[in-house]
């Protein structure tokens, strides 16, 4: 009987598809940044429109995770405080904010997120020593919208994302045990 029980605890040791995995996938109409990347380069402002938005699958009314900014989210997020000259302001973020309610805003927000546990499955699953690896991307895009045409475009985020955590307790399943105590006043 021991030497069955060490045999499975040399075996698990060793067996990182044991770990969990997990994603964070943010859906929208892109697989990568660089296809969220070449959508964008087609907005010309000052000629797309919103029908042609709607062709290119950025209709927050058909498609996930698109944000409506109304006319003081748009304020807020290029105003933020008095001491902004609106004259450094470009032109096509002027005109939306000159023109008050006739202008409305969207935020694209889309991400693809892995997280992979690696390493010993014994030491994690004790909770002695964790790894996880961390990859993926994130797009955040912004449109400003006058009069149904678009009149400001701006991208930005993470094209790639890796990342490694590495978590060590060394008093491995006890680690925590200590702050339990103290919240459940032990």
């Amino acid at each position: 009987m021991k030497q069955a029980t060490a045999i499975l605890i040399f075996f698990l040791a060793g067996c990182s598809s044991l770990l969990p995995e997990g994603d964070v996938k943010v859906e929208g109409p892109w697989h990568s940044f660089e296809e969220a990347q070449q959508a964008f380069d087609k907005i010309v402002p000052y000629s797309t429109t919103i029908e042609d938005l709607k062709g290119m699958k950025l209709d927050p009314r058909t498609q996930p995770n698109i944000t409506i900014l109304n006319y003081s989210d748009v304020l807020r997020r290029f105003v933020p405080n008095a001491s902004i000259n609106v004259d450094h302001l470009d032109a096509g973020v002027w005109e939306c904010i000159s023109a008050k309610t006739a202008c409305q805003g969207f935020e694209i927000n889309q991400k693809s997120i892995k997280r992979d546990r690696t390493g010993n499955f014994l030491a994690d699953f004790l909770n002695f020593k964790r790894e996880v690896d961390v990859t993926g991307w994130s797009f955040n895009g912004v449109l400003l919208i006058k009069d149904n045409i678009v009149v400001y475009k701006l991208v930005s985020g993470q094209p790639l994302i890796r990342e490694q955590e590495k978590v060590k307790n060394p008093l491995g399943p006890l680690q925590d045990a200590g702050g339990a105590a103290v919240r459940n006043g032990l």
